[in-house]
C-alpha cells in the first residue's frame, strides 16, 4: 500500500477525502478509515470495512465524479473522539463523521454519514 498524507487534524479528512476521490484514487480514500469503519452508503444502507468501503469507492469513482471542498462546521472534540461535519452547498441536510486519533496520532474515521436530510 502506498505511503499516503496523514490526518493530523480531524478537519484534515475531508481535505484528503477530496483530493483523493478527485484523483480516482479509491484505495487512498479507503486508507482514511479504520478498518472496521461504518460508512452510511449507499442510502438506506451500511457499508462495513474498510475493504468493503474501497469496494464501493472504486465503484462510485469509475465513473469520474467531482467533488467540491465544503467548509467544515466546528469540529467537536473528546479525547481521542471528534465529530466533524460539513453543510452541503446545496443547503440539504449535513455530512458527520465520528473520527478516532490513531495511536500516532493521526485521525481516521469511524463512522461516515454521507448525507443526512432532514425529515419535515
Amino acid at each position: 500500500m502506498p505511503e499516503y498524507e496523514k490526518a493530523m487534524r480531524p478537519e484534515d479528512l475531508t481535505r484528503l477525502f477530496v483530493e483523493r476521490a478527485n484523483a480516482g484514487d479509491a484505495a487512498g480514500v479507503a486508507a482514511l478509515y479504520e478498518e472496521d469503519a461504518v460508512l452510511a452508503f449507499p442510502p438506506g444502507r451500511t457499508t462495513v470495512g474498510r475493504a468493503a468501503i474501497q469496494a464501493l469507492l472504486e465503484k462510485m469513482l469509475a465513473d469520474g465524479p467531482r467533488f467540491e471542498p465544503e467548509q467544515p462546521l466546528p469540529t467537536l472534540v473528546s479525547g481521542d473522539i471528534a465529530l466533524t461535519s460539513t453543510p452541503p452547498k446545496d443547503g440539504a441536510g449535513a455530512r458527520a463523521q465520528v473520527v478516532r486519533r490513531q495511536p500516532d496520532g493521526s485521525w481516521l474515521r469511524l463512522l461516515d454519514q454521507p448525507e443526512f436530510v432532514p425529515s419535515g
